[in-house]
Protein backbone atom coordinates (compact mmCIF):
# COMPACT_ATOMS: atom_id res chain seq x y z
CA UNK A 1 0.00 0.00 0.00
CA UNK A 2 1.58 3.24 -0.56
CA UNK A 3 2.82 5.65 2.17
CA UNK A 4 0.05 8.78 1.09
CA UNK A 5 -2.42 6.40 1.14
CA UNK A 6 -1.59 4.44 4.64
CA UNK A 7 -0.95 8.04 6.27
CA UNK A 8 -4.64 9.06 4.82
CA UNK A 9 -6.40 5.93 6.46
CA UNK A 10 -4.21 6.24 9.73
CA UNK A 11 -5.75 10.25 9.65
CA UNK A 12 -9.14 9.17 8.86
CA UNK A 13 -8.80 6.61 12.03
CA UNK A 14 -7.79 9.08 14.36
CA UNK A 15 -10.29 11.53 13.41
CA UNK A 16 -12.90 9.04 13.80
CA UNK A 17 -11.68 8.30 17.61
CA UNK A 18 -11.14 12.33 18.34
CA UNK A 19 -15.23 13.07 16.65
CA UNK A 20 -16.35 10.10 18.91
CA UNK A 21 -15.01 11.15 22.35
CA UNK A 22 -16.19 15.14 21.31
CA UNK A 23 -19.61 13.80 22.07
CA UNK A 24 -19.29 12.37 25.30
CA UNK A 25 -21.29 14.32 28.03
CA UNK A 26 -20.41 14.43 31.97
CA UNK A 27 -23.77 13.61 33.60
CA UNK A 28 -22.49 13.57 37.19
CA UNK A 29 -22.56 16.58 39.84
CA UNK A 30 -20.58 19.48 39.51
CA UNK A 31 -18.74 22.10 41.92
CA UNK A 32 -19.31 25.50 41.93
CA UNK A 33 -21.46 27.92 43.94
CA UNK A 34 -24.57 26.16 45.67
CA UNK A 35 -28.14 27.04 44.63
CA UNK A 36 -29.96 29.61 46.70
CA UNK A 37 -31.88 27.86 49.42
CA UNK A 38 -34.77 30.22 49.52
CA UNK A 39 -36.61 33.14 47.75
CA UNK A 40 -34.96 35.68 50.68
CA UNK A 41 -31.44 34.61 49.57
CA UNK A 42 -32.64 34.92 45.90
CA UNK A 43 -33.38 38.24 46.64
CA UNK A 44 -30.60 39.69 48.61
CA UNK A 45 -28.15 38.18 45.99
CA UNK A 46 -29.83 37.60 42.82
CA UNK A 47 -27.45 35.77 39.72
CA UNK A 48 -28.97 35.42 36.10
CA UNK A 49 -29.25 32.28 34.76
CA UNK A 50 -28.94 30.86 38.27
CA UNK A 51 -30.78 27.36 38.72
CA UNK A 52 -33.16 27.20 41.56
CA UNK A 53 -35.49 24.32 42.90
CA UNK A 54 -37.88 26.05 45.56
CA UNK A 55 -41.08 24.69 47.45
CA UNK A 56 -43.72 27.30 48.63
CA UNK A 57 -47.22 28.38 47.24
CA UNK A 58 -48.30 30.67 43.96
CA UNK A 59 -49.81 33.25 46.05
CA UNK A 60 -51.91 34.96 43.24
CA UNK A 61 -52.00 35.88 39.36
CA UNK A 62 -50.13 39.21 39.12
CA UNK A 63 -50.57 39.09 34.79
CA UNK A 64 -50.16 37.18 31.82
CA UNK A 65 -48.65 34.07 32.66
CA UNK A 66 -46.98 35.57 36.15
CA UNK A 67 -47.71 35.04 39.75
CA UNK A 68 -46.29 35.76 42.71
CA UNK A 69 -44.81 32.73 44.72
CA UNK A 70 -43.58 32.45 48.67
CA UNK A 71 -41.87 29.90 49.81
CA UNK A 72 -43.03 31.17 53.73
CA UNK A 73 -39.23 33.26 54.09
CA UNK A 74 -39.92 35.85 51.14
CA UNK A 75 -42.11 36.09 47.95
CA UNK A 76 -40.89 36.40 44.32
CA UNK A 77 -42.81 36.89 40.94
CA UNK A 78 -42.50 33.92 38.80
CA UNK A 79 -43.02 33.50 34.97
CA UNK A 80 -44.69 30.04 34.26
CA UNK A 81 -45.72 29.20 30.53
CA UNK A 82 -49.23 27.67 30.30
CA UNK A 83 -47.76 24.77 28.57
CA UNK A 84 -45.51 24.32 32.38
CA UNK A 85 -49.06 24.95 34.12
CA UNK A 86 -50.61 22.75 31.83
CA UNK A 87 -54.04 23.67 33.04
CA UNK A 88 -53.75 22.16 36.30
CA UNK A 89 -55.60 23.34 39.04
CA UNK A 90 -53.50 25.29 42.13
CA UNK A 91 -54.65 27.46 44.70
CA UNK A 92 -52.92 29.43 46.93
CA UNK A 93 -53.07 26.61 49.63
CA UNK A 94 -51.58 24.27 46.98
CA UNK A 95 -47.93 23.37 47.76
CA UNK A 96 -45.93 23.43 44.57
CA UNK A 97 -42.24 22.68 43.82
CA UNK A 98 -40.92 24.71 41.23
CA UNK A 99 -37.48 24.23 39.07
CA UNK A 100 -36.05 26.92 36.91
CA UNK A 101 -33.48 29.71 36.52
CA UNK A 102 -33.36 33.30 38.09
CA UNK A 103 -34.38 36.43 36.14
CA UNK A 104 -31.97 39.23 36.72
CA UNK A 105 -32.67 42.27 34.17
CA UNK A 106 -31.26 45.72 34.34
CA UNK A 107 -33.19 48.04 36.69
CA UNK A 108 -36.02 45.18 37.44
CA UNK A 109 -36.65 42.72 40.69
CA UNK A 110 -35.41 39.38 40.00
CA UNK A 111 -38.23 36.86 39.00
CA UNK A 112 -37.46 33.10 38.14
CA UNK A 113 -38.26 31.55 34.78
CA UNK A 114 -40.09 28.17 35.81
CA UNK A 115 -38.98 25.41 33.75
CA UNK A 116 -40.99 22.53 35.57
CA UNK A 117 -43.22 22.80 38.16
CA UNK A 118 -44.72 19.85 40.20
CA UNK A 119 -47.55 19.29 42.85
CA UNK A 120 -46.34 18.33 46.15
CA UNK A 121 -48.62 15.53 47.84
Amino acid sequence: MPLHRTLLLSLAASCALLAGSAHAQYVGPTAGPAAPANVAAILKNPVDDQAVVLRGHLLRKVGKEKYTFSDGTAEIRVDIDDKVFMNRKIDARTQVEIRGEVEKDFMESPEIDVDVLTVVP
